[in-house]
């Protein structure tokens, strides 16, 4: 897989996320496969520049691998200056965001709400792409709604201001996350121009791996939500397309990797704060909660210091152990 002057070690991508796509959640997703992870998106408004949060989302210091940046915002100039700044701070490519349908992006007119004014589209593009000597990428939905697909649109359009690769999430913005993700509008945008496309939406095991990069024509494919709380599948499925036998964590590596996480998580943030913030990847890493008795869950969600965190995991994987 090749973005611009960049060879990837395959073609599998984590995609960026709000909240959880952070350097230690890159970090261990790299270490199970993925051959690029993108941080969670970053607002180009120049007053939050040096905001101690954007600080941490654009965090690239002692990352390993290419570090990939999302930005996010609509005025072409202000998404140029993001694009220098993140250079500047190391990035190796700059992703840029026209893909979110949350509600509080699309208010203000970001993410997927921009694929609503082609013209704006082509004025940021063209601008992010003159102000760094690093690949640009852009994700993208099929379009604002299922009346005004237009992802082919803007497939030429990012072709022609000279987008380095394009991922689209198979669904509108107004269908967000319901509903099935439709690969026929990634299959005819991979017809229609010649850059690399990345295909992202429902790709929840080996089996949709390869069959969406089959049946879509893709070029690679990008992991979002199936990887929370499942770092492994990146290593099962280069396992499954690659024709050798899956391996599947055990519960003793299981558990090695999400008190590492939880190390990783607290150092990032700080105590506090990364306590807060594994909360919810514990929720992931034990889907099935309803095998814990009520004790057990109710403390793994309020434990309040690392401590009683970290023991609380234990006891979790002992429980389930027995």
């Amino acid at each position: 897989m090749q973005i611009g002057c960049h060879t990837l070690k395959n073609n599998l991508l984590l995609a960026p996320m709000a909240g959880i796509t952070d350097q230690p959640f890159r970090a261990l997703c790299r270490q199970f496969g993925a051959g690029l992870a993108v941080s969670e998106m970053v607002s180009a408004n120049p007053a939050l520049q040096t905001n101690q949060r954007t600080l941490l989302k654009a965090q690239q210091h002692g990352e390993t691998g290419l570090r990939a940046v999302q930005i996010l915002g609509t005025n072409p100039q202000q998404m140029a200056e993001a694009a220098r700044l993140n250079q500047q701070r190391g990035a190796d490519i700059i992703d840029i965001n026209m893909g979110c349908p949350a509600k509080k992006v699309c208010a203000v007119a970001a993410g997927s709400a921009l694929l609503r004014d082609e013209a704006l589209v082509a004025r940021i593009l063209t601008a992010v792409v003159e102000a760094v000597t690093i690949p640009v990428t852009l994700k993208i939905r099929t379009g604002w709604d299922r009346e005004s697909r237009n992802a082919i649109a803007i497939a030429q359009l990012a072709e022609k201001t000279g987008i380095a690769a394009l991922t689209i999430h198979g669904r509108t913005r107004a269908c967000k996350f319901t509903g099935s993700a439709e690969y026929d509008t990634i299959k005819a945008v991979k017809q229609s121009v010649k850059l690399p496309i990345i295909a992202n939406g429902d790709i929840t095991s080996p089996e949709k791996a390869a069959f969406v990069l089959a049946y879509t024509g893709a070029d690679a494919i990008m992991i979002g939500r199936a990887a929370q709380g499942n770092p492994w599948i990146f290593q099962q499925i280069l396992h499954y397309l690659a024709k050798k036998p899956s391996v599947l964590p055990s519960l003793q590596e299981k558990q090695t990797v999400v008190l590492t996480h939880l190390e990783n998580l607290y150092w990032f943030y700080g105590q506090a704060h990364g306590v807060r913030m594994a909360r919810k990847h514990l929720g992931w890493y034990f889907q099935d909660l309803s095998l814990l008795p009520n004790p057990y869950k109710t403390a793994l969600y309020q434990a309040d210091n690392p401590q009683q965190q970290r023991s609380l995991v234990q006891a979790s994987f002992d429980f389930f152990n027995q």
